[in-house]
């Protein structure tokens, strides 16, 4: 049973309604280049999306426009289907948590969550209750009068978002909130946010380089590239069937194999490997017959075994590396490919000789035309 204190905070948690957020055909240009270049999502109530990609690929730019610092060339921003363009960016009522954290070093942990409700205008006893009531949610209550320099890094990162959460937004901005934390307390910080936007309820987008990161906060997650969206899906639906080839390298490890197609039939294509087999996968309307492509597949997604077959191709094995309860093997190819295979700690060990790889029983591996970029 939970005591009256958890039940007085569960009950002090509740915030306006999750808030759409709708991004429509947005550019920015920065002198020539087009820095975000026509991107549009569609970002449901209470939903976590996490913008990925490699540094330069106009993420920060995007949530930089939808924050209201950066002005877009076009497009358009909408709040519960209403425009929000025209509005500065101290009246969108939108909470931002930047990655050097942005505390005033002079001012308390309890007047850092207070600045921005006092620009607002809000009356002085609201004020004292928004502060110790956030600062409760954040577990800070008791480091209310100290001074930034006082505090870790998780706990400065703690202040500024409670001071964002203070205001009650109607969205909430994350640029990269974990990057200047240790791998452990950045998966603490982790955690606490999914639970905190989960309580709360809050539309959230979080800007991050850092894939699992992103796979693990993220309901959905729009991988960007060269100021474009290549794909905007589950994490799930990511890593199992990315949409093109940046986006199946950019997630996760994979091995690319070249190979020709064969024969279609049906929903069957035949791909006949350089590395010397022939294995059988989905069609994609864009792979036709005696074209080149590539077999994008993950490292758990082959298996090596002593036992030769049509759909398994030669390889000669190099080092294998305890990982955790897994091995990752090296091996190459007869057309030089250098393939990552992992498998289970405990799996019998293939017998010496010539060793064969193949696709594990469940693989469902990605196709790609040779020409894709």
């Amino acid at each position: 049973m939970k005591s009256t204190s958890q039940n007085t905070t569960a009950a002090s948690l509740s915030q306006p309604a999750a808030r759409t957020l709708d991004v429509e055909e947005l550019s920015v240009r920065y002198g020539a280049s087009l820095a975000v270049d026509g991107v549009s999502l569609a970002i449901e109530p209470g939903e976590v999306v996490a913008l990925l990609g490699p540094s330069g690929c106009g993420k920060t730019t995007l949530l930089r426009v939808i924050a209201g610092f950066v002005r877009q060339a076009s497009g358009r921003v909408r709040v519960d289907g209403t425009p929000i363009d025209h509005l500065p960016a101290n009246r969108r009522n939108i909470g931002i948590v930047f990655q050097n954290y942005a505390l005033f070093p002079h001012m308390t942990v309890a007047e850092n969550v207070a600045y921005g409700l006092r620009a607002r205008g809000v009356a002085s006893a609201e004020i004292q209750s928004r502060i110790g009531r956030f600062l409760d949610i954040v577990q800070l209550g008791a480091f209310r009068e100290r001074l930034p320099r006082q505090l870790s890094g998780g706990q400065q990162q703690r202040v500024a978002l409670a001071r964002a959460l203070a205001v009650e937004p109607s969205i909430l901005l994350l640029d990269e909130p974990f990057a200047a934390l240790d791998r452990n307390l950045r998966l603490d910080m982790q955690i606490e946010v999914k639970r905190l936007q989960r309580t709360l309820g809050l539309t959230t987008i979080l800007v991050t380089h850092d894939q699992d990161e992103a796979m693990s906060v993220a309901d959905r997650i729009a991988v960007m590239n060269k100021g474009k969206v290549e794909q905007f899906d589950t994490p799930v639906a990511i890593y199992d069937r990315p949409q093109t080839l940046f986006v199946n390298g950019f997630i996760g490890t994979t091995n690319l194999l070249n190979g020709k197609v064969a024969a279609i039939d049906g929903g069957s294509t035949k791909v006949k490997l350089d590395a010397g087999a022939t294995v059988t996968l989905l069609t994609r309307p864009d792979i036709r017959p005696g074209s080149s492509v590539l077999l994008s597949v993950r490292p758990e997604q082959l298996t090596l075994s002593s036992t030769p077959s049509p759909s398994a191709w030669r390889v000669e094995p190099g080092l294998s590396l305890p990982l955790g309860a897994q091995l990752v093997h090296e091996a190459r190819t007869i057309d030089g490919a250098n393939l990552k295979i992992v498998e289970p700690r405990r799996a019998a060990p293939v017998e010496s000789g010539r060793i064969y790889c193949t696709l594990a029983s469940d693989a469902h591996p990605s196709l790609f035309p040779h020409s894709t970029s």
